[in-house]
């Protein structure tokens, strides 16, 4: 089966190795035009395209699916197309283009959570589980059928960048072994519930500052949820931080949600709704670097 493959950003580079690794032929990798990076402007190549140049793959770096474009995907004779987070929409002429259609691999159980962000979302959303749906891809936004779902539970303190680590490991297995489930004709469709979709957006900087007057593990869900981007933020002695890491303590207070009631070797203590106390363990000052709060409040005493 020829094999074109489509995405971006390292989880799909786990999952184009993976495939490769597994004996697929991979004929031609599609991802993202480069771009510049840091003060240098230096070009920066994606993760997928750094990984085919180490095993010959050939690169298509398209900014849009024009005539042109599709033309050259046309010419490849792909017999299926696979897509893990390419981050464009491809239009109608493209998937009809291969012979088995597009499938995609997306983190969320469908269909909850379509969109950009499901993972980063699915602890917003204080999710206690989460998973990677392979689907056959369609003109509507993750609206697709389904062909299978493999589920895994969300530790309540892992953030979003652990969280995308070990559902790459699921995508990858999932993306292969939904190969061979084609090759053999034993792929099921399922088409999803639209009444039960919910969405994931992009995320976004608005969303950092934090509201600590919800319960601990609900602001633990905000810090781990942001992390690494845009992160969640509180401002402390006048001073707008950055919260990395923290976690629940068993400890109650008398003292209104938002209070910052201490900072010791430990971290900050933070009051939340019904007296609740979260402990900030990780911090970030605008334009530092991330250390633990215990040292940050040595040098900055809390006021």
């Amino acid at each position: 089966m020829r094999i074109v493959f489509m995405g971006t950003p390292e989880i799909a580079k786990i999952c184009l190795a993976r495939v490769v690794e597994q004996g697929f032929s991979v004929i031609a990798a599609y991802t993202k035009p480069d771009t510049p990076k840091n003060r240098g402007m230096k070009m920066s190549v994606s993760e997928v395209k750094a990984y085919c140049e180490t095993v010959n793959i050939p690169v298509y770096q398209p900014t849009v699916f024009d005539d042109e474009t599709c033309d050259t995907l046309e010419s490849l004779h792909p017999d299926l197309i696979l897509v893990v987070a390419y981050g464009k929409i491809l239009p109608q002429r493209v998937l009809d283009i291969p012979k088995y259609g597009c499938i995609n691999m997306h983190a969320s159980i469908l269909p909850l959570l379509r969109g950009a962000g499901p993972v980063q979302w699915s602890i917003l959303n204080h999710f206690t589980e989460t998973g990677v749906s392979a689907m056959f891809l369609s003109a509507g936004m993750d609206e697709g059928d389904v062909i299978e779902i493999r589920r895994t539970p969300i530790d309540p303190e892992e953030n979003s960048q652990q969280l995308l680590e070990r559902l790459s490991q699921i995508a990858a297995e999932l993306s292969c072994d939904t190969i061979r489930a084609i090759e053999q004709g034993m792929a099921r469709r399922t088409p999803q519930d639209a009444s039960l979709a919910t969405y994931a957006p992009m995320l976004n900087k608005s969303l950092s500052p934090t509201d600590f007057n919800q319960s601990a593990q609900y602001v633990l869900d905000h810090i781990r949820g942001l992390y690494p981007w845009p992160a969640a933020t509180a401002v402390v002695n006048g001073a707008t931080l950055k919260l990395i890491s923290a976690k629940v303590i068993a400890e109650k207070t008398e003292m209104p949600a938002g209070t910052f009631l201490s900072a010791d070797k430990d971290g900050l203590r933070v009051a939340c709704a019904d007296g609740e106390v979260l402990l900030i363990t990780t911090v970030q000052a605008e334009g530092g670097r991330q250390m633990p709060a215990a040292d940050y409040f040595r040098g900055h005493p809390l006021r």
